[in-house]
């Protein structure tokens, strides 16, 4: 069981070291029982405190250090996985992770950001920020995944794309720019999930899809409330009203149709149970699969032309001559 805890946990601390301790102590029937009741007690304070989360804090829970990373999935959830690598043009970049794989029996291409475990891999990783290779080598893979006919599975989570100096003289916004435009017209099912941070463009630019699913307690926005309450009010401590004010919140998106479906997490979020968090999740998962595959290629390009457009649309539709 993961020991941080975030800063509206902190009643679970004794709860927590309790259960640690229990479990550390020779297995007997005495420990078990007392075991499953400080468990059950956890449980009970986790729904309390998760069912009144407020925006800022499903922010915070989005960016656990032990929330479940794309290869945490990859292992519960696929088989036969085999990564790729290289955009053919510049470098590896480590923030993405993408490769073959088999889903239910099924060929299919899995592409996805990793932000990495501990110091050492988080680094490796950069943290989850792709740089245009990043960008660039998804989509040499989905075009692959086009020509064998594989389905695309896309998993986002990342604060944003690398700002850098040598991520702009690489042009990363033009390898977001162009990834937007091609999978807008893959001819395969293309299906995301946000599973943590949705971030601006960075999450933008591998998430164009049929259906988009969100985890419970992730989050996606055009940009982070820190960076939001910066621009907004010069002032990055404003972050808690920018975060209400984003409507960045599964809830939030799928009543604006921005997302598809909620995927349910354990109680007290993804982080607590990666066998919970991948099996909750494989069944919506499964079934996003099924309605994005509808034979038509056609009408299931031109539904996904009409998703997108339909974002941000206001009120009655508006003629050309009304809108002049």
């Amino acid at each position: 069981m993961p020991t941080e805890t975030l800063e509206f946990e902190e009643s679970l601390i004794p709860l927590l070291k309790e259960v640690d301790v229990l479990s550390a102590l020779p297995r007997t029937d005495a420990r078990e029982r007392e075991l499953e009741r400080l468990n059950q007690r956890l449980r009970v304070a986790r729904t309390e405190i998760y069912g009144k989360l407020t925006a800022w804090q499903r922010v915070l829970v989005s960016r656990h250090p032990s929330r479940p990373d794309l290869l945490d999935y990859v292992e519960r959830l696929f088989t036969d996985f085999v990564e790729l690598h290289g955009d053919r043009r510049f470098a590896d970049d480590h923030a993405i992770v993408a490769g073959t794989a088999c889903y239910k029996d099924e060929p299919v291409m899995v592409v996805g950001h990793h932000k990495g475990g501990d110091t050492k891999q988080k680094i490796y990783r950069n943290f989850g920020y792709a740089r245009p290779e990043g960008y660039r080598k998804a989509m040499r893979l989905m075009r692959m995944a086009e020509k064998f006919r594989r389905p695309v599975l896309a998993f986002v989570d990342t604060p944003a794309a690398y700002p850098g100096v040598e991520s702009e003289e690489r042009g990363v916004a033009e390898a977001i720019a162009f990834n937007l435009r091609e999978m807008a017209v893959l001819k395969v099912p293309v299906v995301v999930v946000v599973t943590g941070e949705g971030g601006s463009g960075g999450a933008l630019g591998i998430a164009i899809g049929d259906r988009i699913l969100m985890q419970e307690y992730a989050i996606y926005s055009v940009i982070p409330p820190e960076g939001c309450a910066a621009i907004l009010w010069r002032d990055a401590k404003r972050k808690v009203e920018a975060a209400e004010a984003l409507k960045l919140t599964a809830p939030d998106l799928l009543e604006r149709g921005i997302i598809d479906e909620i995927v349910p997490e354990p109680i007290g979020g993804a982080h607590t149970s990666l066998d919970e968090a991948a099996a909750l999740l494989d069944g919506p998962l499964h079934r996003a699969l099924e309605l994005a595959s509808a034979p038509d290629v056609d009408a299931r390009l031109a539904r996904r032309y009409e998703k997108f457009r339909e974002m941000g649309r206001l009120g009655a539709d508006f003629t050309d001559d009304e809108s002049s």
